[in-house]
């Protein structure tokens, strides 16, 4: 099984808009079974609130569901993760911090996947939650095609 959790600051914009993201991608290669995807927030500020209504509503959009997801703060197990995607320099920092892990090829900052190489802006600060869904969809499907590539 393969595990990957998304991070960001509060868990309940970015992060949680990836893994919904990531979850269908993989839901729709029938993969479900074999990637178990999950997302965390560096802060404790918004542990157990759904995601965030811009999240949902953008997901809506696409018919993403965010059915159960509820934001909670990184903790030292997951370390155990296999692939730690932050999205932004910031949430690579403070999560090798955080689990004092130094594996740069366990934590990654998630638009180094793609041809975009910059952060994910927070779309609680811009309020533009379908630029988030675009670069969030660009990097899921990076980080599955770098997944099945290892899987060979």
């Amino acid at each position: 099984m393969i595990r990957v959790l998304f991070v960001c600051l509060g868990n309940i914009c970015r992060s949680p808009m990836a893994e919904a993201v990531m979850r269908d991608l993989v839901e729709k290669r029938g993969l479900s079974a074999e990637i178990k995807i999950d997302s965390a927030g560096t802060s404790s500020w918004h542990i157990d609130e759904p995601p965030h209504k811009g999240t949902r509503a953008k997901l809506e959009e696409y018919k993403i569901s965010t059915s159960g997801m509820k934001a909670r703060q990184l903790r030292t197990s997951d370390v155990d993760f296999d692939y730690i995607v932050c999205m932004d320099a910031s949430n690579v920092e403070n999560t090798r911090n955080m689990l004092r892990e130094d594996d740069n090829t366990k934590i990654i900052r998630f638009l180094d996947l793609t041809f975009h190489k910059k952060d994910v802006p927070d779309p609680w600060y811009t309020g533009d939650f379908q630029e988030t869904y675009e670069l969030c969809l660009d990097g899921c499907n990076a980080l599955l095609e770098r997944i099945m590539e290892a899987r060979k």
